[in-house]
């Protein structure tokens, strides 16, 4: 097992750390590491190839003023499989932000909970005077890793392999400057495009694009919003994009005073437009549905003149709502997915009529969930997603979701093992949508350590089938990507 140490990089975190965001499974890391050829346990597929990428929220200083875990700076974790041979890397990701505060010494930017007023330079995202971390979202698009800031910013390029750092996408160049660009990039594999919005507090508020399989930007149109919005995620099908404006945003008379705050306004509803994938301002049709918030969208496809989304909707009122617990979460209580009441909920559009459908697909509490990338805009079947530890930003089990019966299939990490966004990754050569594996870094706080697992796609209740040794214990993170060998530009 040769192992590197290629870099330890220390900012500025306070010496006994309390922050339950920056201390236990959100420890980050300082030392980046590449590991050729790591012990591997139980039988690793050799049709297994390709590369599983995770950003993380892996803080360099703590933010000026109150720290929120999604101020921590990006970090890449990738791990390439072929035929059972296995590379591991991980790499902060070289953002403006973070190379003048590694410059300075000290954070330069004041955190999702303060008044941006306290960021000593001007910043990026919808908010502005925010550090752009490029830390919530990464895909795979033209053979590079690409990321990107859930309030927007520059998309940052990495070899998906060796994490090598190749500076910011050229195609942003034609974005509207200062907008960026939001987390949850699409890749629809069927046509190497690459779908995006961005969103602003400057009219119209948001605008749609479409990065062709070359890496070149092709399509580029304003989407007219009422006022300044928050949306997280986007969807799209063969032929449509679909976007969102939901009643959860900042709340107009605290903005005018020049301050943030998030506010949910029941009384609105709900709106979805749907717009050709290369289609015109103009060609945008909305659908009111019923006052909600959504962070992130399973999948989308058409069934006759319906567009059918499949999201995880949030209902606090089917919530559970965890006590006793430290007084220094509360600040963080909507990372809960538990007290926020998320659960995969599907929603149909009649692009004929104008009738809107919706209801939920299961009984119980998920989000993030994964599909087979072969099916994305397609009618599909499965998904794969994670359940958490209540009153926690932590990830404590896997549930694949039969979408067209409600089966559900779980497994449940030993206590102290929190796991990851865990992608569903194709075999070589698969026959079916749930032929293959699902992959996940796990945390394991009972012992300090770190594994990538794979687990059977069809039957996760039996565990993991084998598991690669990670060099260090690694921080928990959020989204990640799985994308094939024949997807990668291998040299």
């Amino acid at each position: 097992m040769p192992t590197t140490l290629l870099d330890d990089i220390r900012g500025q975190l306070p010496e006994n750390d309390e922050h339950p965001y920056r201390t236990g499974a959100w420890m980050p890391n300082t030392c980046e590491y590449e590991v050729i050829e790591p012990t591997i346990r139980g039988d690793l597929p050799d049709d297994l190839a390709g590369v599983y990428i995770r950003n993380t929220e892996n803080p360099l200083h703590q933010a000026l003023g109150r720290y929120h875990p999604f101020d921590g700076d990006g970090m890449l974790h990738s791990i390439y499989f072929d035929a059972g041979h296995v590379e591991y890397r991980n790499r902060y990701i070289r953002t403006d932000g973070f190379e003048a505060e590694l410059e300075a010494g000290e954070p330069l930017w004041a955190g999702l909970r303060e008044n941006p007023k306290l960021s000593k330079r001007d910043g990026w995202g919808a908010r502005r005077r925010l550090k752009d971390a490029s830390s919530t979202d990464v895909v795979v698009h033209n053979g590079v890793a690409a990321t990107s800031f859930y309030q927007c910013g520059e998309v940052y390029e990495l070899d998906p392999i060796t994490l090598e750092h190749r500076g910011k996408a050229n195609w942003m160049k034609g974005v509207t400057p200062g907008w960026g660009v939001s987390a949850h990039t699409k890749v629809d594999e069927a046509t190497g495009d690459m779908l995006f919005f961005n969103y602003s507090k400057e009219a119209p508020y948001m605008h749609y694009g479409v990065v062709d399989a070359s890496a070149q930007l092709v399509h580029y149109i304003p989407i007219e919003l009422p006022g300044p919005r928050l949306p997280h995620d986007m969807a799209f099908t063969d032929h449509y994009a679909i976007l969102n404006d939901l009643p959860l945003f900042w709340d107009p008379q605290a903005l005018a005073q020049g301050a943030h705050a998030v506010r949910f306004f029941p009384e609105l509803p709900s709106r979805f437009g749907i717009v050709p994938r290369r289609g015109t301002s103009e060609e945008v049709v909305w659908f009111d549905a019923a006052p909600t918030y959504v962070l992130h969208w399973i999948n989308a496809y058409e069934d006759g003149d319906e567009v059918v989304l499949d999201g995880y909707t949030q209902n606090p009122r089917r919530g559970t709502h965890t006590k006793d617990l430290p007084e220094s979460l509360a600040p963080f209580s909507m990372l809960d997915i538990n007290a926020i009441g998320a659960h995969a909920y599907r929603w149909r559009f009649n692009l004929k009529t104008g009738a809107v459908k919706e209801g939920p697909l299961e009984d119980g509490i998920s989000e993030f969930g994964m599909i087979n990338p072969s099916v994305a805009g397609k009618p599909y079947q499965y998904t794969w997603a994670m359940t958490a530890k209540p009153g926690w930003f932590l990830f404590d089990g896997m549930m694949r979701l039969d979408v067209q019966t409600g089966q559900e299939q779980r497994y449940q990490f030993p206590e102290g093992v929190f796991a990851s966004e865990s992608p569903m990754a194709p075999r070589t050569g698969s026959k079916s949508e749930e032929d293959g594996y699902v992959v996940t870094f796990v945390t394991d706080m009972n012992n300090n350590s770190s594994q990538c697992q794979v687990f059977a796609a069809q039957d996760i209740a039996q565990g993991p089938i084998a598991a690669v040794s990670l060099p260090q214990r690694i921080c928990v993170g959020t989204h990640s990507y799985w994308a094939d060998k024949a997807r990668l530009k291998l040299a």
